[in-house]
C-alpha cells in the first residue's frame, strides 16, 4: 500500500469509528457494534502504525512518535496543502 492509499484506508477507518461511536451513543448495549467499533480501531491503529514507520508521524501528539530525533510531523504536508489530500473525483462510492 502507498503513501495515499494508506491515508485513503486511514480516513476510512477513522469515518466508521466517529460513526460507530456515535451509534454506541444511543445504543450502548449493542455487542455486535461493540465488537466492530474494536476491530475498526485496531485496524485504524496498524494502519497509523504502518504509515508513520514508512513516512513519518501524522501529529505532533502520538505517544509512539516521542522517540523521534527531529519533529518530523512538520515536514509532511499540513491538511490544507494539495499533497495532503487524496482526490475522490471519478472515484464511485462504494
Amino acid at each position: 500500500m502507498d503513501r495515499e492509499e494508506m491515508l485513503k484506508t486511514l480516513s476510512e477507518l477513522d469515518f466508521i469509528a466517529v460513526d460507530l461511536g456515535l451509534f454506541l451513543n444511543t445504543h450502548p448495549d449493542n455487542s455486535e457494534a461493540i465488537i466492530a467499533y474494536n476491530q475498526v480501531i485496531a485496524a485504524a491503529d496498524a494502519v497509523r502504525m504502518r504509515y508513520e514507520e514508512a513516512y513519518g508521524p501524522l501529529c505532533s501528539f502520538r505517544s509512539y512518535a516521542a522517540n523521534t530525533q527531529d519533529w518530523q510531523w512538520k515536514d509532511n504536508p499540513w491538511p490544507w496543502q494539495q499533497a495532503a489530500n487524496f482526490s475522490l473525483a471519478g472515484k464511485e462510492c462504494r
